[in-house]
């Protein structure tokens, strides 16, 4: 069993780096994981590598296990993929999900871990943090059959939105952005794509992900009589305007938060967190969302990696992170 273990720390803003860790002796409800990959989120993770978290949500944005406080240094990050190298027989030598930051190894108590199904390849698995989110979106948001939906922002976030919206049926479904190359990933789901200005409007909903204010009025714009706008997006320290003049009032237009730290209201009384984790992974079965993981670079690379991610000189949606055997 290794005493020591490797882990991405983010030393100063905008700068990180590659630290030793100690690694306890599991105790009996605990289990100790070998990370085979790990997932870096462009949007959340890259704003609090650029040092962008309010002070007044530093309490409501720690993950699950990090290490040191906002801004910096700290450790954080919540999509890992490994394996049970010591632990209860049930999961002992199984793949597990865990909401762990970058670490070669570690030890978490052993509910903290979600198997993985066996119809999920560790590779994907990395994506199950979002596609939870989007699960908590959907139950907030509650699409009918039939329903005009746009999801509006085609990043990590949107892209599992909308793959999740693509099994509905019925529903008439747009994924819009200003980048044209996400055209291609949303082929691959299986959904249609439109450039802003080409959006179809007189939608009942819209899920909003794109973290800009342009995305958000368009978003408004899009909607049909009394629509209703889910916003994903988070916007860290910056300032948003909302364009609530107009029609906003005649039209009875909704902007209604969702946010993965609490279970959605519309399921709370008879769904868990492990729940939901579970749901999320048992979508992650269809292949189409690989199409959100479009890069990959080894663990030890991460301090040069990260930089490149949160300046956008290396465009994504989920990052993967691969450890050494």
């Amino acid at each position: 069993m290794p005493r020591v273990a490797c882990a991405f720390w983010l030393s100063v803003s905008g700068q990180g780096e590659i630290r030793t860790v100690p690694v306890p002796e599991p105790r009996d409800d605990e289990v100790l994981v070998r990370t085979l990959c790990s997932g870096v989120s462009r949007g959340t993770e890259t704003l609090v590598f650029r040092g962008g978290v309010p002070e007044s949500q530093h309490a409501v944005m720690r993950a699950p296990f990090q290490e040191g406080d906002f801004p910096a240094p700290v450790k954080y990050g919540y999509l890992n993929v490994g394996v049970v190298e010591q632990g209860p027989s049930a999961l002992l030598g199984r793949t597990v999900f865990c909401l762990y930051p970058h670490q070669t190894h570690y030890v978490v108590p052993a509910s903290a871990v979600t198997p993985v199904p066996d119809s999920v390849p560790a590779s994907r698995a990395v994506l199950a943090g979002t596609v939870e989110t989007a699960v908590n979106a959907l139950w907030d948001a509650a699409p009918l059959v039939g329903d005009r939906i746009a999801v509006v922002g085609a990043g990590m976030v949107g892209c599992s939105v909308a793959a999740v919206l693509a099994r509905f049926p019925g529903v008439r479904l747009q994924l819009v952005d200003a980048d044209p190359a996400r055209a291609a990933t949303a082929e691959a789901l299986g959904v249609d794509f439109a450039l802003p200005q080409d959006a179809r409007g007189d939608c009942d909903l819209v899920v909003h992900a794109s973290a800009t204010e342009q995305g958000l009025a368009r978003s408004l714009e899009l909607l049909a009589q009394e629509g209703t706008v889910i916003e994903l997006s988070w916007y860290g320290d910056r300032q948003v305007s909302l364009p609530l003049g107009e029609a906003f009032h005649s039209r009875r237009l909704v902007v209604r938060s969702s946010q993965v730290g609490a279970v959605s209201p519309a399921r709370r009384a008879r769904r868990t967190f492990a729940d939901r984790l579970a749901l999320a992974l048992d979508l992650l079965a269809d292949p189409a969302f690989d199409a959100l993981v479009t890069g990959e670079s080894a663990f030890e690379d991460l301090p040069r990696v990260m930089p490149r991610l949160a300046s956008g000189d290396l465009p994504a949606l989920c990052h993967r992170i691969r450890y050494a055997p």
